[in-house]
């Protein structure tokens, strides 16, 4: 599974990524800008005591709550941002290292759009939910982050590259017989997320890592799956 990490890296240095890679980059600026300042507006500016003292750190406080939000919801909204673009990171994929391969599957933009939107609302959701543990319980936090956007991501970034070549049960079925696998690759998606300066260009990344995995799992482990 590291193999398919760092090949995934060489996407990066692809001259037809390279416009892909610059979008991602800015989209990733202007997302961490927007959900900086969306919750700077949210909870700070505000008296909340009308007593000084308790004003200032009501404001520390929420200096910090932005930080850590911005920074929890960023691969997420990221994810959902570049959602249109991670096709055409499959594809160059594809046709760099799998020739082989047939045309993909056509799939119907109502159901990607829906599909993505579920998942990544309930990602933004579940680790709203999760605040207080990221913030109150320190060393077990980095374990439930890992584990529950491992999960998320693991699933998404599956789907993107698996839907391309089989239907919607088939993807389900291939998921569910490779939880475990796509759980930790998914869990090295998240960890992604979590380095400065390589969370810029995750999606990209995450998009080849998931196609290696699934071209592996259906060559060597099931042969079924190779058509």
């Amino acid at each position: 599974m590291l193999a398919a990490l760092f090949r995934a890296f060489a996407v990066l240095s692809v001259p037809s990524m390279r416009r892909v890679v610059a979008m991602n980059l800015g989209l990733a600026i202007v997302t961490f800008a927007v959900l900086w300042l969306g919750l700077a507006l949210v909870i700070g500016h505000h008296s909340w005591f009308g007593w000084r003292p308790l004003d200032w750190l009501a404001d520390a406080f929420g200096v910090v709550a932005v930080a850590v939000l911005s920074w929890l919801l960023f691969p997420a909204v990221l994810t959902l941002m570049m959602g249109f673009f991670l096709e055409r990171v499959a594809a160059t994929v594809e046709a760099l290292e799998y020739p082989g391969r047939g045309p993909a599957r056509v799939q119907p933009i109502g159901d990607t759009i829906r599909a993505t939107l579920r998942l990544m609302g309930l990602t933004i959701l579940l680790n709203i939910l999760a605040l207080p543990v990221y913030l109150l319980v320190p060393g077990i936090n980095l374990f439930v982050f890992l584990g529950l956007n491992g999960y998320l991501f693991g699933r998404e970034y599956f789907e993107v590259v698996t839907l391309r070549r089989l239907d919607t049960a088939a993807t389900r079925a291939v998921r569910q017989r490779f939880t475990a696998r796509i759980f930790i690759g998914g869990v090295m998606i998240a960890w992604l997320f979590m380095v400065p300066l390589v969370n810029l260009v995750t999606p990209v990344i995450a998009t080849a890592f998931m196609l290696h995995l699934f071209e592996r799992l259906r060559s060597f482990e099931a042969p079924a799956l190779a058509s």
